[in-house]
């Protein structure tokens, strides 16, 4: 066994479930057992159970047939402790001091996160408050500053796309437009990849606000080259160019005031523009759900063992990222509360402008 700066560490999953995050708990366990004779304490339910204090040793037997397995063995939650501070009636602290104690209640020497934005967010705020985080980057958005691809992107755009293959069908059939709305808040990179390997005609993400008559001519010239059927793939957080002159407060209001979801609106949009019969598919969590694709178990994994290296290494307040094709790490504070947004540059978005893809401009 090699010597380790750590001899116990703590490991949760927080936020939105993804695929590959069993593979990158095991990553993490299985190297920091047989490699450094650690112990793991998994927490139960992201950063609510560390609050709460719902933790078990992970052994051995724990990670046996779980590489392929989607969801958490762990289980997750959505909460910001830093964002709780009225203290519990109960224990008498704060999520934040709850956490604190459970964490040298354990005996803990380590804390690894693994999530998005928030988490590592998160994580961020609780190195500065004295405890040793590291963290994994996950979320089928692949929107996480710091590195250039995220675990769960991978499986996400397998699941887009083989759902617009199968829309293509019953759009040629039919000679209807088919709207496919996938997951994408405030990035668009799921909808650009998707939508480019599924040959979809039109692809509207957050970073290009659209205009609806600039997709309607798109579609109506489609239809004179005697193609009378089209894929349109929209990011939830698509928007328009009106919208865009709206303060973050009123676009909130006007969101929550649809009683539908962008994909529905965009359809009404394009009925109206062109005539043309449009359809829509919202495929909200499937994207999130089912087995990980080889490439993400992979990548899952190689984010697991360096995490564990680090672990070691005692190499604190960082994230394991791929940036540039290598594995390394970067520092937790130039991850925290960013958005890594498609540049209009990208490589795969000038493609897909170069094959006569519409981006709504």
């Amino acid at each position: 066994m090699k010597k380790s700066a750590v001899k116990t560490f703590g490991i949760l999953t927080s936020g939105g479930d993804a695929p590959g995050l069993n593979a990158a708990i095991r990553g993490v366990a299985r190297t920091a057992i047989d490699k450094y004779d650690m112990k793991v304490i998994g927490i139960q339910d992201g950063y609510r159970g560390l609050m709460q204090g719902r933790c078990r040793e992970l052994k051995p037997e724990d990670f046996s047939g779980i590489l392929m397995r989607g969801g958490t063995i762990l289980g997750t939650s959505r909460e910001k402790p830093f964002k709780n501070p009225v203290k519990d009636p109960e224990t008498g602290r704060t999520a934040v001091e709850s956490i604190k104690y459970y964490y040298k209640e354990w005996g803990l020497d380590a804390l690894v996160v693994i999530g998005g934005n928030g988490t590592n967010s998160t994580g961020a705020l609780l190195q500065e408050e004295g405890l040793n985080i590291i963290g994994l980057p996950k979320t089928i958005d692949n929107d996480l500053a710091g590195t250039d691809i995220t675990f769960g992107f991978h499986t996400a755009v397998d699941v887009a796309t083989e759902a617009i293959d199968r829309l293509h069908t019953t759009a040629h059939s039919h000679n209807r437009i088919m709207i496919i709305e996938v997951m994408g808040h405030k990035a668009g990179w799921l909808a650009l990849y998707a939508g480019v390997a599924g040959g979809g005609d039109v692809i509207l993400i957050p970073e290009i606000p659209y205009k609806i008559e600039s997709i309607a001519k798109h579609l109506q010239k489609r239809k004179e080259a005697g193609k009378a059927f089209s894929i349109v793939v929209v990011a939830e957080g698509a928007l328009s160019e009106s919208e865009t002159d709206m303060d973050k407060k009123t676009f909130k209001q006007s969101r929550n005031a649809m009683s539908y979801s962008i994909a529905y609106r965009v359809a009404h949009e394009l009925e109206a523009a062109t005539g043309l019969e449009s359809r829509v598919t919202v495929l909200g969590y499937l994207q999130r759900g089912g087995t990980p694709s080889p490439y993400d178990r992979i990548l899952a994994t190689q984010f697991g063992v360096e995490a564990a290296h680090m672990l070691a290494r005692g190499e604190f307040g960082a994230m394991t990222a791929f940036v540039k094709g290598a594995l390394t790490s970067v520092p937790l504070k130039i991850v925290a509360g960013k958005t890594k947004k498609v540049p209009m540059d990208d490589s795969v978005l000038l493609c897909g402008r170069a094959a006569g893809t519409c981006f709504g401009e």
